[in-house]
């Protein structure tokens, strides 16, 4: 064969790998220690305040149709599309009461569902896929303590080529980091690391307050500086920078509006941010809100 003709056939043969690789289902190694598992005493105890820290509720409750916690139905308008939110009842049929230990895992650390397929980011996995094993073990411990439901999950409305969910392979390559728990950093302390964790992993923060990119990526060079076009539209503001006004509040007011949303100026929180500290920060212990606070307040001095 001539030059051209090996290149149109390896230009070809090239696509049809990709074409497999995207229409076939991925399953993710998953690797749970040796005794660890989401049946072990104390786990639901420990995951029922993970959850709150990982803000589950607010996103899979459809409190304004009338539905349940945790049985999902939530709409969340975003640019690409309208996304609702899944059942997390252990609901056998339509909630995650048939998943194992390994499935629950994958999904919140690779973004992978029960059936192998790729979950949308507006599950906040890219977040997650930094929390540690135990904790997300823990949070599924609780989750099976639940009453289940029996609420299908609601297509999303999202058009082409956003609703052919096999790209998501794509993106993942581009734009998901390896799933690794958040290691501590050995220059700082336990309060500092503690708020890190909570921050960056399991309260996902920067799924909000970053801006995104043009296909729905975190700009990183902007962690945590406000997203103009935030969930259901609403403008995300600051949490550092020099356009911060949350960044100008004392340690001790922050994590004063985290607890109950009074800022220092007599105001109070708006929106999605009301709902967050509603259902999740304001269960959380002073000494874990002071750590976010403290970490967040040393991010500004960067």
């Amino acid at each position: 064969m001539t030059p051209l003709r090996w290149l149109v056939v390896a230009v070809l043969a090239a696509a049809v790998v990709v074409l497999v690789w995207l229409v076939l289902p991925s399953r993710a190694t998953v690797v749970i220690p040796d005794g660890m598992s989401s049946t072990n005493p104390g786990m639901a105890e420990r995951g029922a305040y993970l959850v709150r820290a990982a803000s589950c509720m607010s996103c899979h409750w459809d409190k304004k149709g009338g539905g349940q916690p945790f049985a999902g139905g939530r709409a969340l308008a975003t640019p690409f599309g309208t996304f609702y939110s899944p059942n997390l009842t252990p609901d056998k049929d339509h909630g995650i009461g048939a998943w194992t230990d390994e499935d629950f895992v994958r999904a919140l650390t690779h973004g992978e569902g029960h059936e192998g397929e790729d979950l949308y980011p507006v599950f906040p996995y890219t977040s997650y896929a930094r929390v540690k094993i135990e904790d997300a073990l823990a949070m599924k411990a609780y989750l099976a303590t639940l009453a289940p439901v029996p609420a299908e999950t609601r297509a999303h409305e999202i058009s082409f080529p956003f609703s052919w969910r096999a790209l998501m392979k794509g993106w993942k390559l581009l734009f998901l980091t390896a799933a690794e728990p958040l290691a501590d950093d050995t220059a700082q302390d336990a309060t500092w690391n503690r708020g890190r964790y909570l921050v960056e992993a399991l309260g996902h923060c920067g799924e909000c307050h970053t801006a995104r990119g043009t296909f729905g990526q975190a700009d990183t060079s902007r962690y945590l500086q406000g997203n103009p076009t935030g969930p259901e539209g609403w403008r995300v503001p600051a949490l550092v920078g020099p356009n911060s006004k949350l960044a100008q509040w004392s340690v001790e007011e922050l994590a004063e509006y985290l607890k109950s949303g009074a800022k220092p100026d007599f105001d109070s929180a708006q929106g999605p941010m009301a709902e967050v500290i509603e259902d999740s920060t304001k269960h959380l212990t002073d000494e874990d809100l002071r750590a976010m606070a403290l970490y967040l307040k040393s991010l500004g001095r960067h």
